[in-house]
């Protein structure tokens, strides 16, 4: 199928191209998918990237991504290497010559350790950004540390804080490491939100200050494209 992208694909494609790291808040329906891979594609062309990695949930990570490279004729030459299943399969996948490699983020802490210092992914694309929300995880632990050697990230979302704003902090860090909302969640949630329930010393509850959306949203403007449907 002929790909002819509307004007806010084409917006968030020469985003992803123009800019070393962005997320792009999209709600369902408006392309995110094939916005990437045609930034991939142009990024992977210009010797821009020479080793993308897409982070997806796993049955997105195993149909949605290789779908779409088949779905698209200006795609189609991409070649796709599943890094899933158990340890050996992921294990010859990594070792396939491919453009593109997709793996499931259950299996993201087992990457940054099986590679070490030998991680060669100069590009990440986390698909559903949401997923690394937790600052204690173990997958945004790992990827936090394999962060330093990736040149590019494009976060990928339609519902960046389901629970609370304090869960933009982990994704943004791992875009700009900091650089924004601070080098830590603890001084990210003095800046901006006042403890609320507690029990002891640990706090189960953050209230927003006053102006604290605001005032988040203006420090990661740069860096976000936030797309409605409607």
């Amino acid at each position: 199928m002929k790909f002819v992208p509307h004007k806010y694909q084409e917006y968030a494609i020469q985003r992803i191209i123009e800019t070393p790291y962005i997320a792009l808040l999209l709600d369902m329906g408006l392309g995110k998918t094939v916005s990437t891979l045609t930034a991939i594609d142009q990024l992977l062309k210009d010797f821009e990237i020479i080793k993308p990695l897409v982070i997806a949930p796993l049955r997105v990570a195993e149909d949605t991504w290789p779908r779409e490279v088949e779905k698209w004729d200006h795609l189609r030459h991409l070649r796709i290497s599943k890094v899933l299943g158990s340890a050996d399969q992921r294990r010859k996948a990594l070792r396939e010559e491919a453009d593109l490699y997709v793996i499931n983020r259950e299996n993201v802490e087992w990457l940054v350790r099986e590679l070490g210092s030998a991680w060669d992914f100069d590009m990440v694309v986390i698909d559903e950004s949401s997923s690394f929300k937790n600052h204690q995880s173990k997958r945004f632990r790992a990827l936090r540390r394999a962060r330093p050697k990736i040149n590019r990230v494009v976060a990928l979302t339609g519902t960046p804080a389901p629970n609370t704003l304090i869960d933009l902090w982990p994704q943004i860090y791992l875009l700009d490491r900091g650089e924004r909302l601070g080098k830590t969640i603890t001084g990210f949630r003095d800046r901006y939100f006042i403890p609320g329930a507690r029990s002891g010393h640990i706090v189960y509850d953050w209230k927003a200050k006053q102006e604290a959306e605001e005032r988040i949203y203006e420090a990661i403007s740069d860096i976000v494209v936030s797309m409605k449907a409607e």
